[in-house]
């Protein structure tokens, strides 16, 4: 018979590394993020560290997919460039090695027509 109080799996040593966002490149995201915001174009967001990307969602609303998604891969560092902005289909908006630079594509969207 087996006990109800089984011992957790062991951890390792070794721990998990996760990708994230520094402090200054959060500052650039959330910078064009609260421009939106008072825009009412965006309302919420949501930040995923994984084990080799780190992504910002961007949500119209909480219950739906994400309008847009910023990533960060720093293997592609070398490459194409580690920061990346997709769109609600998956595709491929822009990616580069800085993030302003790659971010320029979502400014444009805050640009209106004055009447």
């Amino acid at each position: 018979m087996t006990s109800p109080f089984q011992t957790p799996p062991q951890i390792s040593d070794h721990p998990v590394e996760q990708i994230a966002f520094h402090r200054t490149e959060l500052a650039i995201i959330l910078s064009l993020y609260g421009r939106m915001v008072a825009a009412g174009e965006w309302r919420d967001y949501g930040i995923s560290c994984l084990r080799e990307v780190a992504v910002f969602s961007i949500f119209r609303r909480t219950a739906e997919v994400p309008l847009y998604r910023i990533e960060k891969r720093p293997k592609l560092r070398g490459r194409q460039g580690m920061y990346a902005v997709i769109g609600p289909g998956g595709q491929i908006l822009r990616r580069g090695h800085d993030l302003k630079a790659v971010m320029r594509v979502l400014e444009r969207k805050l640009i209106r027509a004055v009447d």
